[in-house]
């Protein structure tokens, strides 16, 4: 699986550790690197994740927030603010989400990694979640 990573620069260092873990454990990382803002890295991530339907993404700024916020103006992504290990699993299994917007100033980096497991183990569900996707695919 391909997984798109990106941060600003608050959270370039649990980026860089969700990357080294990630290629370590056999991902395909395409790392894009510390930007400018975080509004840049939700950006520089969600585009590559519409333009390859079967990656995931993840970015990491301060809170989160920011790069949440940024990434649910995109059309046709659904991204989640994510700080716990059950929320990342529903999140991609219920939502389709497929970008994960993670706080370095929240999340240890132990924490993160088993947020970031827990939401690339999980896959889509689908049925009577898709009339909720195909509600949130129609906004932004």
């Amino acid at each position: 699986m391909k997984v798109v990573l990106a941060s600003d620069a608050e959270g370039q260092a649990l980026e860089r550790c969700i990357a080294h873990h990630l290629d370590a454990y056999g991902y395909e990382v395409v790392d894009k690197g510390t930007q400018a803002d975080c509004v840049d890295a939700a950006l520089v991530v969600a585009h590559e994740l519409l333009d390859d339907p079967e990656s995931q993404g993840i970015v990491a700024d301060a809170y989160g927030a920011g790069s949440f916020m940024a990434a649910c103006k995109v059309k046709g992504m659904v991204a989640a603010e994510i700080s716990d290990e059950r929320s990342a699993y529903m999140t991609r299994q219920h939502n389709n989400a497929r970008m994960i917007c993670l706080g370095s100033q929240i999340l240890g980096e132990g924490l993160a990694l088993n947020v970031v497991r827990e939401f690339l183990a999980a896959s889509y569900e689908g049925g009577r979640h898709q009339i909720r996707v195909d509600m949130l695919g129609k906004m932004a």
